[in-house]
């Protein structure tokens, strides 16, 4: 049988095998941090972690994934990488029950209940739920695109913008009209489609009254009151107010 565990911090009454581990876990409630980093004087309650965080200067990553080969410096962040490939969703939120893989992406997941906005803009004052959403939205006022397709060079400033703009090479449509059966390569086009089965028209011209299910459609037809037409024809410079007309007059230069 085991015997009794000999070591016990007299802080919270945790006990430890061995006098190295208990001298260790004092620290945590002292604060004490003896192991310093001499490449940027970084301290820490133990030398594992020192020696752990050493990595990042020398680019030490020990610790391989045997699915795609990506190495880490940390065994704990391995185990993380491996929920990309098993799918194991450990962290379940207790409002909604979705689950996700990482435990900070549920922490983000759980403002989206609460409301939360601690992220705000400096140039308009628009807040935002996470920092990745706040990041994004600078480039709103940056004109950064770091996001450039390989096919034709266009630029972008988010991953899910580039992705969409991709079905347009790929010719992928991935949503799917249950109604007529009709495929859109962006889940926006599908639901303005939607509208066209639901008879609904929320969009209304403040000109003439005409109603329109598409926001897009009303933009267009109230040029047709103000003469504005942005299509213009590069081959004899003719303009149109829809890019169906110019398309359909391009046909006479061919």
């Amino acid at each position: 049988t085991n015997g009794p565990i000999p070591h016990g911090c007299e802080e919270c009454g945790k006990r430890f095998g061995r006098l190295a581990h208990l001298q260790d876990h004092v620290r945590t409630h002292t604060g004490e941090k003896p192991y310093r980093c001499e490449g940027c004087d970084k301290q820490f309650g133990r030398l594992c972690d020192l020696q752990i965080h050493m990595r990042t200067h020398t680019g030490e990553k020990p610790y391989g994934c045997g699915e795609c080969g990506k190495q880490f410096a940390q065994l704990g962040t391995l185990k993380k990488h491996m929920r990309t490939h098993t799918g194991e969703k450990p962290y379940r939120c207790g409002e909604c029950g979705k689950q996700f893989g990482q435990l900070w992406t549920l922490r983000d997941h759980m403002k989206t209940h609460t409301g939360e906005k601690a992220y705000m803009c400096e140039e308009c004052g628009k807040r935002f739920a996470l920092l990745s959403g706040l990041k994004l939205h600078m480039r709103t006022h940056t004109g950064e695109k770091p996001y450039k397709c390989e096919e034709c060079g266009r630029q972008f400033s988010g991953l899910p913008n580039l992705k969409n703009h991709m079905k347009t090479h790929t010719g992928e449509k991935p949503y799917r009209c249950e109604q007529c059966d009709r495929r859109f390569n962006r889940l926006g086009n599908l639901k303005g489609h939607m509208k066209t089965h639901a008879d609904e028209k929320p969009y209304r011209c403040e000109e003439c009254g005409k109603q329109f299910c598409r926001l897009g459609a009303v933009k267009e037809h109230v040029w047709t009151h103000t003469g504005v037409k942005p299509y213009q024809c590069e081959e004899c410079g003719k303009t149109f107010t829809r890019p169906d007309s110019l398309k359909k007059h391009m046909t006479t230069h061919r």
